[in-house]
């Protein structure tokens, strides 16, 4: 298991239902915070509220598009 697939299945086993994460999630706040990856790693400790917070941001519409394009 990949440190992001660690952080994904750590962060979801924490989260309440509506704000579980998907892979495809993680792949674009990687893109959007890529100063929070200096090293390239997943930790939940450093990464995990600034995720949260990421994730509050989006839309409705954007989670489930994240959601849809995960499942296909």
């Amino acid at each position: 298991m990949t440190k992001k697939q660690q952080f994904l299945s750590e962060h979801n086993r924490l989260a309440s239902c509506d704000m579980q994460a998907t892979a495809s999630m993680l792949t674009l706040f990687k893109i959007e915070k890529a100063t929070l990856f200096k090293d390239n790693n997943w930790s939940t400790d450093k990464l995990r509220r600034p995720f949260i917070f990421w994730m509050t941001s989006l839309t409705p519409k954007e989670k489930e598009d994240f959601i849809r394009e995960d499942k296909t």
